[in-house]
């Protein structure tokens, strides 16, 4: 099966059901949502590769949420294209100018909307490199949820991991603790902020093995909260 993960938003269960058949014919992941407070929730607990976004849905609008993805930084990556049966032009301007990176009017052909995710997937290099990162020598494999320092295997949790592979994912951004909880854990899992500063130690403490001190990639950002930085790789 495919790793790629499609999230379609739209009100009309019936579009859902033919956009989700068509999907996993080509074995793709299908994720789906009929307002823009569970999409958003599905977004940052899920993380999909793209999303299809209606225009028209209940309690707000797709562009309401395409300016949401598009302003947070964890989001604003995440290929997303407009369906909608608005067809004016200044619709169409409206939906690129807030970020859409692709726009396709009702009624479409499964068969086109397919072509364009896969030439959006491949423009974007969306989990071209979340499989393996790597920074001087330490290195996480995605697929085996692994971590090496010096070709060691680091004995680490998994959420200290997850904490890991986000850093590594966006780095030299500092992110608030409610931030990193909400892509990390998730929008729907309640946790105390503190909790965040409990599995920083526990990172940074994994990090230090037979004479590698690499704890200085997570940076304490005063008044914000946490940055990864390769400026924190040890000399030598």
């Amino acid at each position: 099966m495919s790793e790629r993960t499609v999230l379609v938003v739209d009100d009309e269960f019936a579009i859902r059901d033919m956009l989700r058949m068509a999907l996993e014919i080509v074995d793709y992941r299908c994720l789906e949502a009929d307002n823009i407070q569970d999409a958003h929730a599905i977004v940052v607990d899920q993380r999909p590769d793209i999303v299809l976004l209606d225009w028209m849905l209940p309690g707000g609008s797709g562009i309401e949420l395409l300016r949401r993805l598009k302003r947070d930084d964890t989001t604003q990556e995440i290929p997303v294209i407009m369906l909608t049966a608005k067809t004016a032009e200044d619709n169409v301007i409206q939906g690129l100018e807030v970020g859409a990176d692709d726009y396709i009017t009702k009624p479409f052909a499964p068969r086109e909307l397919i072509a364009r995710i896969k030439a959006l997937l491949r423009r974007s290099g969306v989990g071209e490199s979340a499989d393996r990162m790597q920074v001087s020598e330490l290195v996480l494999d995605g697929k085996s949820r692994r971590v090496y320092l010096a070709d060691e295997p680091l004995d680490m949790g998994p959420t200290e991991f997850n904490l890991l592979q986000f850093f590594m994912s966006h780095p030299e951004r500092a992110y608030s603790r409610n931030q990193m909880l909400d892509q990390v854990w998730g929008a729907n899992v309640y946790v105390e902020e503190r909790t965040v500063d409990v599995h920083i130690r526990r990172l940074r403490k994994a990090l230090q093995v037979k004479g590698k001190d690499y704890s200085g990639l997570i940076q304490t950002v005063r008044g914000t909260g946490y940055r990864f930085s390769s400026r924190g790789v040890p000399a030598g």
